[in-house]
């Protein structure tokens, strides 16, 4: 396909999300609005824009890519889908009532509560290191292939393309926050899902086959193994790593993260939330099935075709625009962008959020709305973008390892702190931590988990650590935090439970 015909799709697609940008903001665009969507959203409108924010152009790019993978991950990836859904349902069961019991915005504000000033500190500064790194790698994968068939024929460098991304992003965000993002992510989600499905179709089509038939030939091939019980101490795969991985990891990177909660705190009450989290959850799964379909499918393609990439992720990108013809290119880029970007709009907004309540004390100022409060919500935004691109940059340099391995080994790294820090303010309460060291035991658990990873076989007899690592991460955090607390006052815990 044509460099210009994309690049014109590309201008026409962020000119809507303008046009809902200002058609949401018009009315208000104060911190409110910004940071809670003034509390009145409604709950199929966050339910179906969180698919687009919770997939992003990892799940469109590198999930169907590593089906094929050498290392002989087939769909194994779906046993970690499992293990996403169980930690849903405990969000939406524990978490989500405490935040809306606690009427927080950031819900970082929870820690200060029950752990003190330093640990509430801690956690939002891991949320907002967290969140612009994986932010950042998801937004860099859509920028490569941007680059490698659009901006490679117009000479123009990598690092202008990533501002370019950015600037658009910020150019739909910046007023209306998550009231905008709300409308925009279901718009977003919408091409997502419709261009998966698309695709599905145009593949078939290429490969002469009908939706059935090439159902029962995934189901016939090599790529289409789930459930791996073999070998738990050296596989990755392994059945327990993965579902225990993909539990954690969601109860870290969703229900201990401000992007996705935020959206659920902008429901009017808790019973909307859940609402809104279990009908995700269904539409969540279902929808990884047909991912993992893609990737079987492409595969297929390939080998008749005699197609062959240097990285798995350009597996879908390759045969989208260069092999299916115009259409089928239109919609994946269509779903492509919409995925990546529905991710990152949200990021930067609850970076912004963040950092502007923890940090700056919006909350606790009676002049949040004023025009000087807005006025440095802007230049927070700014630079949070400015942030994200210096981090897609040096990942650019540095990274080579499939996408999706690497996001989820940074979060493995990074949201296993939050887990200890909410698990011992949930289930501790008759202890107080000692506020000062919280900083320091959060940067040694994951630097313990580092070497523990690098060396398990020699240490633990030939065991490989996989997506389960947060588990270990948050429970040496916990550790941390009993060893150097002490038990409350009977004063202090009478007037607690007052």
């Amino acid at each position: 396909m044509s460099p210009g015909i994309l690049l014109s799709f590309i201008i026409g697609y962020f000119l809507v999300l303008m046009v809902i940008s200002y058609f949401t903001s018009r009315k208000s665009s104060d911190n409110d609005t910004f940071f809670v969507a003034n509390r009145n959203s409604k709950w199929y409108l966050v339910a179906f824009g969180m698919i687009g924010t919770a997939l992003s152009g990892v799940t469109f790019i590198s999930v169907p890519g590593k089906v094929g993978a050498p290392s002989g991950d087939q769909f194994s990836y779906f046993q970690f889908v499992l293990g996403n859904a169980a930690g849903f349902i405990i969000i939406a069961t524990v978490l989500l009532p405490l935040y809306y019991r606690m009427k927080l915005t950031s819900i970082y504000s929870y820690i200060e509560h029950a752990l003190g000033t330093w640990s509430y500190k801690t956690a939002a500064a891991i949320f907002l290191l967290s969140r612009t790194i994986g932010s950042s790698f998801r937004l860099y994968l859509v920028v490569i292939v941007l680059q490698k068939f659009i901006f490679d024929s117009y000479g123009v460098p990598f690092g202008v393309t990533v501002l370019i991304c950015l600037a658009l992003i910020w150019s739909y965000t910046f007023k209306g926050g998550l009231k905008t993002i709300i409308i925009t992510d279901s718009l977003q989600t919408l091409f997502l899902v419709s261009s998966v499905f698309l695709s599905i179709y145009f593949i078939c089509r290429s490969l002469d086959m009908s939706i059935f038939q090439a159902a029962e030939a995934i189901k016939n091939s090599s790529y289409s193994k789930i459930f791996f019980l073999d070998d738990f101490m050296s596989s990755h795969f392994h059945l327990s790593k993965q579902f225990l991985g993909g539990l954690f990891i969601t109860v870290g990177m969703t229900g201990l993260d401000q992007d996705l909660m935020q959206k659920n705190l902008s429901l009017s009450n808790i019973k909307e939330a859940q609402k809104n989290m279990f009908s995700f959850t269904g539409v969540f799964v279902v929808i990884n099935i047909f991912f993992l379909s893609v990737g079987a499918l492409l595969y297929m393609y390939a080998a008749k075709n005699g197609i062959t990439v240097a990285k798995t992720d350009y597996l879908y990108p390759t045969i989208a625009l260069n092999y299916l013809g115009l259409v089928p290119a239109m919609v994946f880029m269509l779903g492509l962008t919409a995925a990546t970007f529905a991710t990152t709009d949200s990021a930067l907004t609850a970076l912004t959020t963040s950092f502007c309540v923890d940090f700056l004390g919006f909350n606790k100022r009676k002049d949040t709305n004023s025009k000087k409060m807005v006025n440095v919500r802007h230049w927070v935004h700014i630079a949070f973008s400015g942030l994200m691109f210096l981090t897609i940059i040096a990942f650019n340099a540095l990274n080579n390892d499939a996408v999706v391995t690497a996001i989820f080994k940074v979060a493995s790294y990074t949201y296993g702190p939050l887990l200890g820090l909410y698990s011992f303010g949930l289930f501790v309460s008759k202890r107080q931590v000692n506020d000062k060291l919280v900083p320091f035991i959060c940067l040694i658990s994951p630097a313990v988990c580092y070497f523990l990873s690098k060396d398990s076989k020699e240490l633990l007899g030939g065991y490989v650590f996989d997506n389960e690592l947060i588990i270990v991460n948050g429970l040496i955090t916990f550790a941390g935090l009993w060893i150097t607390s002490k038990r409350k006052d009977d004063k202090a815990l009478r007037a607690e439970f007052a």
